[in-house]
């Protein structure tokens, strides 16, 4: 039997981030789109930007600012399955809130380039 993509670890500039399970990634580069002109259909390619997203949990005696800044960094999600994705150019796209109740849940969105693929 092989074994298929269970666990996700994310490292934020050189700092492991410690995720839920359910970390979800759209790989960014370039795809086609559909072009119609008369009663025809044809294809251009436009480039995608990728999308990271992961729920952490806000630890106590760990800093808000660690998490969120508007600068640019390397981005790294290591899967269990030998593969890793790395945005040299990724940055954070949005400021998260933090839900109480649930363990102070944060979800982080990241936005970037195509990524290197590296396989172990």
């Amino acid at each position: 039997m092989a074994q298929v993509l269970g666990v996700v670890d994310i490292v934020w500039r050189g700092r492991n981030i410690p995720v839920e399970k359910g970390a979800k990634a759209k790989i960014g580069g370039m795809q086609n789109v559909v072009v119609t002109y008369g009663r025809k259909a044809g294809r251009a390619e436009e480039f995608v930007a990728s999308e990271i997203e992961a729920v952490t949990a806000l630890e106590k005696g760990q800093r808000y600012g660690n998490l969120w800044d508007t600068g640019e960094g390397e981005l790294q999600a290591v899967c269990d399955t030998g593969q890793t994705f790395v945005w040299n150019d990724a940055f954070l796209t949005e400021r998260p809130d933090i839900t109480g109740g649930e363990g102070g849940k944060i979800t982080l969105k990241w936005g970037g380039g195509e990524p290197e693929e590296i396989l172990a």
